[in-house]
């Protein structure tokens, strides 16, 4: 069964130390500090899960839910070699080969554990189409959400600055992952998700476990007038998440058109100013309007631009850049 659906038409404070757990797993997958301070909900620690030379991170109050297993990767280990070193990029990008992308996501499979489930990326497209999925399909929907309840299964979206939000509701066993960038959060794709969750298979927002992976920082995400604009015209608290001369943007301040007066040459007007968007304090805001209690919104507080010695940022690193995954499902049942 696969529901379609399209459309019509405070910042957190977070603080956070990484610290030790127990392995469940293989001896050779084992959770350790990872150096990194990882800010997230409440002083709650995000988990370190190293695998060889992968490192895969872990909201810890998902890493507790027994039948769940996810994941958010970084680039760390791999078989892609990018700069002249050894990467997980899991994404189809230009400068790698398709093969080596596999065995990069199978890779991840086996440090999470979940060789026995079935993968299901998305063609993402930066819309709010959502899908809700019990089987695997045979090629990768054209969306940026997707939720299931059925074992076996492992949701996968991915990104390089965007913001990868994964949701888990405890009670009915059922999970989503959400790609979100400026124009998915525009769309209110994280709110539309809950909302598939509950219309189609009885979530309740309460019971909803939120983590946010990942993802360009308000430090980095420098936006033009037309962002700021169009997040005014849809969020009343718009102002919020954004640093910069928001205000003077959204008057619809607009070049000279006396351009005598500031003496410059036609053609050389100064450009309108930018301003900075935290793209993860907008998505905090939907979680909460969709009824996701504070207590129970994760995030890692790694920004992409900021830690390209961890992490994959299109912003900054331009086409070379590779692909970040973050993964969510249900875990088969043993018989």
């Amino acid at each position: 069964m696969l529901f379609c659906a399209r459309r019509n038409s405070g910042n957190p404070d977070y603080t956070v130390l990484v610290v030790n757990t127990t392995s469940a797993t293989a001896r050779k997958r084992r959770t350790r500090p990872s150096g990194r301070s990882a800010p997230g909900h409440s002083g709650a620690a995000w988990k370190s899960v190293h695998s060889g030379e992968l490192e895969i991170l872990q909201a810890p109050a998902l890493a507790n839910i027994p039948w769940l297993t996810h994941g958010f990767s970084t680039r760390m280990g791999g078989s892609s070699t990018l700069a002249g070193k050894k990467t997980l990029n899991l994404g189809f990008t230009g400068w790698d080969k398709r093969e080596t992308v596999l065995a990069n996501r199978r890779a991840l499979l086996s440090a999470l554990g979940a060789e026995n489930l079935q993968l299901a990326p998305l063609r993402q497209f930066h819309s709010d189409v959502i899908y809700v999925l019990d089987r695997p399909p045979q090629e990768p929907p054209r969306g940026d959400a997707s939720i299931t309840s059925a074992p076996g299964l492992l949701l996968a979206v991915q990104t390089a600055d965007c913001v990868p939000i994964l949701l888990a509701d405890a009670k009915r066993r059922v999970v989503a992952a959400v790609h979100a960038g400026w124009r998915g959060t525009l769309q209110r794709i994280v709110l539309k998700t809950i909302g598939r969750m509950q219309m189609v298979l009885g979530t309740r927002p309460k019971d909803i476990v939120a983590a946010t992976g990942p993802a360009i920082g308000g430090c980095c995400y420098e936006v033009g007038p037309e962002v700021a604009q169009a997040f005014a015209a849809q969020f009343a608290a718009a102002r919020d998440w954004f640093e910069g001369p928001f205000d003077r943007l959204i008057g619809g301040d607009s070049p000279n058109p006396l351009q005598w007066l500031n003496r410059m040459p036609p053609g050389h007007q100064p450009p309108l100013p930018r301003v900075h968007l935290d793209l993860r304090a907008a998505n905090r805001w939907q979680l909460l309007k969709a009824g996701v209690l504070p207590q129970n919104i994760f995030s890692s507080g790694l920004c992409t631009s900021c830690r390209t010695d961890l992490l994959f940022s299109f912003r900054r690193e331009g086409k070379i850049s590779g692909r970040l995954m973050a993964v969510i499902g249900l875990r088969r049942e043993e018989s």
